[in-house]
């Protein structure tokens, strides 16, 4: 997929964090937290974005942000640069 978001955007593939049951109790999906974890797909022209992450990155981003959308099977989300809190390495 080719995806070029513009000024001081990025592009992050959600990632679902793994299910973790405790005592056999299944949660519904509306009651599920939404992700807050993904990996950078793409990044925007912005010099501040291109600073901050590039493509590949784990981050961390605010839990009610950006425009999510589906391609091929996968989430993606587009975030503002100030809407990307951390990078996590590993």
């Amino acid at each position: 997929m080719n995806i070029y978001p513009f000024d001081e955007r990025v592009v992050i593939e959600i990632k679902e964090q793994e299910e973790k049951k405790v005592g056999g109790i299944i949660l519904p999906e509306s009651a599920k937290e939404k992700p807050q974890l993904g990996v950078v797909s793409a990044v925007g022209t912005g010099e501040e974005i291109k600073k901050m992450v590039k493509k590949g990155d784990k981050v961390i981003f605010n839990k009610f942000s950006g425009t999510e959308f589906s391609y091929g099977g996968d989430e993606f989300i587009v975030l503002d640069k100030d809407d990307v809190l951390a990078k996590v390495e590993e």
